[in-house]
């Protein structure tokens, strides 16, 4: 097995909110880590332009990846207007022949956004079929498979119409904690947009007490929770359980 794990989420900070400590244990097995985004956040601000939004971001989503050693890819899409489409799916797929992942997370496939619900049908799409030899002109990288695919919590680990979501996999983060707040810090930008337009501050302290609340699950101070895609021709076992317990 390819050691790359690859999280293809809606926007810069979602893998740091989502995934980040479980991230960050893998990289402490070795693992390779690449964190890509659908969008480059140009609509997450009330002052700024898109064009400056998107630098400020970007640079943001950077430093937050070089905290696990990772790196950071956009597909240039634009907030809010993220589709399930042939030129999406194509540039997922492209990008997941470029670096062949064997573990991929990404949205529920029902969250409270629907950038959120179309990127994950996306990375859905574009798992299934980068391994094949005709789904792009990139070569194919050898050990290039299906990978082993996971769907983070929603926001507030409820669906679109409030139903709390049970976890298949919860991974135990406390020991990674507070380096996912330095992830999450990198966003700074974000705390003014919060405040201003979902009417919330201290958006690390959210992030912590979500932590908790999973951590409950499995009796430790902080957890992330994934549910498995299990569907036909997707591995079964539960490759995350197996290598962080």
């Amino acid at each position: 097995m390819r050691k790359v794990a690859l999280t293809l989420l809606a926007h810069p900070d979602d893998a740091e909110i989502q995934c980040a400590g479980t991230l960050l244990r893998l990289r402490d097995l070795g693992w390779e880590i690449h964190i890509a985004t659908a969008t480059r956040g140009d609509c997450g601000t009330m002052t700024e332009t898109p064009e400056r939004i998107s630098q400020i971001r970007t640079l943001e989503a950077q430093n937050a990846a070089k905290v696990v050693g990772g790196t950071f890819h956009c597909l240039d899409e634009k907030d809010g207007l993220v589709c399930y489409d042939k030129p999406t799916i194509r540039k997922a797929t492209d990008l997941m022949r470029r670096i062949a992942p064997s573990l991929v997370f990404t949205h529920p496939l029902k969250d409270y956004m629907m950038d959120h619900e179309m990127i994950a049908m996306v990375a859905r799409a574009a798992s299934f079929l980068y391994g094949a030899p005709n789904a792009s002109t990139l070569p194919l990288v050898p050990g290039s498979a299906v990978p082993h695919l996971y769907y983070t919590d929603p926001v507030g680990a409820i669906d679109p119409l409030g139903k709390p979501v049970t976890p298949t996999t919860v991974i135990d983060i406390t020991d990674k904690l507070d380096k996912k707040v330095e992830m999450l810090a990198c966003h700074a930008s974000q705390r003014d947009w919060l405040r201003a337009h979902h009417h919330m501050d201290e958006y690390i302290d959210s992030m912590k007490r979500a932590a908790a609340e999973r951590g409950k699950l499995i009796g430790v101070p902080a957890a992330e929770g994934f549910v498995q895609h299990r569907g036909h021709a997707y591995p079964e076992d539960d490759l995350l359980k197996s290598l962080l317990g």
